[in-house]
C-alpha cells in the first residue's frame, strides 16, 4: 500500500515496470457482458483525477479491495461530500488488500501532454501494487498499456465499487495537494477550485498571470502567454470554455462554476 509520487529514487523501478509492460502478455479488453470476472479473480480498480484541471500533476490510484472487510457506501467520487471523501479514503486505506496513489508530474504533463501522462500515472499506480491482480478494470474509454489483462468502463466510477474506491483514494489525494498549492499562490482559489478554470480562476488568471503551478502546454494558458493584449487572451478562453464573464471579478466566488475532476 503507497503513495507514489515520481522522483529521482523511483527510476529503477519505472524501469523495471515498464520493461514487464513490454514483455508482458497483450491486454485484454472485454466485451461490457463481462460485468463480473470469475469469482476468486482479484479486481484492481483504476482511476484518474486532474485530467481537465489547469495546473499541477494528475493523479492515479489503483486499488484492491478485501471481499471480506465491506466498505458501505461507495460511489463516484464526485457525488460524496469532502468529509465523506475522507472519511471513505481513510476506510479504503485500512481495509483494501492492497493501493497505491501515483502521480504525473508537470513537466511530465508537459513533455507527453495530459493524456500520456495521464496513461502514466495509471501505470505507475498499478505497478505500485504489492499484489498481482487478475483483471485491471479502468474508468473511462483509454486504456494504458499494462501486464495484467485490463478492461476500460466508461463511468465505471459510477458502476462498479473497486474503481469507485480508487475513484476516492486518487481525488482524496490531490485535493489535499492542492491546499498546499493554495498555501503557496492563494489567489487563483486553488482550495475551492481545484485548478479548473472557474470564472473566478480565469480572472484571477487575467489579473496575476499563470503561477509556477499551471500547465503552460494547457491552450487557455498558453493563449494567456501569447503577444495578444490581455482582453483578446480572456475572450478567446471564456469563448472556447463557455464561460462568459458577465460579472465583475470582485463579485465572482474562487468555487464559482467549479467542475469536480
Amino acid at each position: 500500500m503507497s503513495m507514489s509520487t515520481h522522483s529521482q529514487s523511483d527510476e529503477d523501478s519505472v524501469l523495471a515496470f515498464q520493461a514487464a509492460v513490454k514483455s508482458g502478455p497483450e491486454q485484454v479488453k472485454m466485451a461490457l457482458s463481462d460485468e463480473n470476472p470469475a469469482a476468486g479473480l482479484l479486481e484492481c480498480g483504476v482511476d484518474e483525477v486532474g485530467i481537465g484541471s489547469a495546473i499541477a500533476e494528475v493523479y492515479a490510484a489503483a486499488c484492491i479491495l478485501d471481499p471480506s472487510r465491506r466498505i458501505n457506501g461507495l460511489r463516484d467520487s464526485k457525488q460524496l461530500t469532502p468529509e465523506r471523501r475522507k472519511e471513505l479514503s481513510d476506510r479504503i486505506k485500512e481495509r483494501a488488500l492492497d493501493f497505491c496513489i501515483a502521480t504525473a508530474s508537470l513537466e511530465e504533463i508537459n513533455q507527453l501532454n495530459v493524456f500520456g501522462a495521464t496513461m502514466l500515472a495509471m501505470q505507475r499506480a498499478v505497478g505500485g501494487l504489492k499484489l498481482k491482480p487478475g483483471i485491471v478494470l479502468i474508468d473511462g474509454n483509454r486504456l494504458p498499456k499494462l501486464p495484467f489483462p485490463a478492461r476500460t468502463i466508461v463511468k465505471g466510477d459510477a458502476k462498479v465499487r473497486v474503481i469507485s474506491a480508487a475513484s476516492i483514494l486518487a481525488k482524496v489525494a490531490r485535493d489535499e495537494a492542492m491546499l498546499i498549492y493554495h498555501k503557496q499562490f492563494p489567489h487563483y482559489g486553488f482550495a475551492e477550485n481545484k485548478g479548473y478554470l472557474t470564472q473566478f480562476h480565469l480572472a484571477s488568471l487575467k489579473q496575476f498571470g499563470p503561477c509556477p503551478v499551471h500547465r503552460k502546454n494547457y491552450e487557455p494558458i498558453r493563449i494567456l502567454l501569447s503577444p495578444a493584449g490581455p482582453e483578446q487572451q480572456l475572450k478567446f478562453i471564456t469563448a472556447e470554455l463557455h464561460f462568459p464573464l458577465t460579472r465583475p471579478a470582485a463579485t465572482l466566488s474562487p468555487s464559482d462554476g467549479e467542475r469536480a475532476g
